[in-house]
């Protein structure tokens, strides 16, 4: 491999590596920090408010180009929702981090690819092909063997866990429609919709938790607000990466790659959080984990062939060539052809004491003749192969042509 090319993947090992540490140390912080915090909202409100001060910043080192001002009606309909989804998603993930172990709630969430193929289907009428749904049958299966051997299973948490993923799925289909009618970044559109959030749940936030925790006299006579704090901000500086990152990576590899990617994060997530939080976790429960991360590798995979499919039947024209033109004719010539030619065992015959040269022609059912002789040619008959198109010299001195026919579906 060359220096380039050595370069570029030395460049995505490390943004890869990078990721996954911001990723999974984010979750562990959470965990941790809501042992000593159990105020959910409050960890995605510190992580809304980290993003939305530094994403400015990274915005203008990257020269990342502003977007068109939104249309109000558009505003409403669109963005605002999507807001609303980041806070809803974020809250409920964190719900589900402090109520069941993190391995858990990341199994949960392999669930990703069945509510975003239901959702399509209804929202945006997409059908998939059939590897793509027999890929899904694995990822219940394997969730549902981690869920029956949970040994932290909670009613709240695997409802928060569930209730994330759908909200995530929708924030995915709704984000990539915004980013195609907006023609925004896609770091632009992540910094308003997170400044957005926060604008928005702030208020709800110091009425909802702010008091609580003004109020709860444990957490703040327990010597460890300080530390609590620092964790907070490391946690938000941690998950406003993950999300630099991730886009930086889905901007440098194709669809599938990141696909895998991504589920080799959570894998990164659930075997980060076993080492270091030792949630106690059983053979079937590992098991049904697997399970679950083999069919989201599937079903990517799956999805990938799908698009590639889809991609192909939309080049257009497509293009059949041959020689055998008297499969194409009936009787000894071609009855369309406008010209006074007539193919015979692939030799031409001249019709007339006229000087003709082939015409092109197109029929109405899609069949169009490519002309074979070059029209500056005095006589059709004396011409030189190397005038012909795709002529060779039989044994007799005569050209033997091979046309070729092409069909515009």
């Amino acid at each position: 491999m060359d220096g380039k090319v050595y370069f570029q993947c030395m460049k995505l090992s490390i943004i890869c590596i990078l990721w996954y540490l911001s990723s999974t140390t984010d979750n562990i912080l959470g965990k941790i920090i809501m042992t000593e915090l159990p105020y959910p909202m409050t960890v995605t409100m510190t992580h809304l408010v980290t993003a939305s001060i530094f994403l400015g910043q990274i915005k203008s080192f990257l020269n990342v180009p502003k977007g068109k001002p939104i249309d109000k009606k558009y505003f409403y309909i669109m963005i605002l929702p999507l807001a609303l989804g980041k806070f809803i998603s974020s809250v409920s993930s964190y719900v589900s981090i402090w109520k069941v172990s993190v391995s858990y709630a990341h199994t949960v969430k392999a669930t990703l690819p069945l509510f975003t193929v239901c959702l399509a289907r209804l929202i945006l009428g997409e059908k998939q092909t059939w590897p793509v749904y027999f890929t899904l049958i694995p990822i219940i299966v394997g969730v549902t063997i981690a869920t029956a051997t949970e040994l932290s299973f909670d009613k709240i948490g695997l409802t928060s866990s569930v209730v994330a993923t759908f909200c995530f799925s929708l924030q995915t289909i709704f984000t990539k429609k915004c980013l195609k009618d907006t023609g925004y970044h896609h770091l632009e559109l992540l910094t308003f919709i997170t400044r957005l959030s926060a604008s928005m749940f702030i208020p709800v936030w110091f009425l909802y938790d702010f008091i609580k925790i003004y109020q709860d006299t444990k957490f703040l006579e327990n010597g460890k607000v300080g530390q609590t704090i620092f964790m907070l901000l490391c946690a938000g500086l941690c998950n406003m990466m993950h999300n630099v990152l991730a886009f930086s990576v889905l901007a440098i590899v194709s669809p599938l790659s990141y696909a895998v990617a991504n589920a080799t994060k959570r894998i990164a997530i659930i075997g980060g959080s076993l080492i270091i939080l030792q949630n106690p976790v059983g053979p079937m429960n590992i098991l049904g984990m697997l399970i679950a991360i083999l069919g989201v590798l599937a079903y990517n995979k799956a999805k990938y062939d799908q698009h590639q499919a889809e991609k192909i039947k939309e080049v257009l024209p497509f293009t059949r060539s041959t020689s055998e033109l008297k499969q194409l004719s009936s009787g000894f010539g071609l009855p369309h052809s406008k010209s006074d030619l007539n193919f015979s065992n692939g030799h031409i015959e001249q019709l007339s004491h006229k000087s003709p040269l082939l015409q092109e022609y197109e029929a109405l059912n899609g069949f169009q003749l490519i002309p074979l002789t070059d029209h500056s040619a005095p006589d059709v008959m004396n011409v030189k192969p190397s005038l012909v198109r795709g002529a060779t010299v039989s044994s007799t001195g005569r050209p033997t042509l091979h046309s070729r026919a092409v069909f515009h579906v």
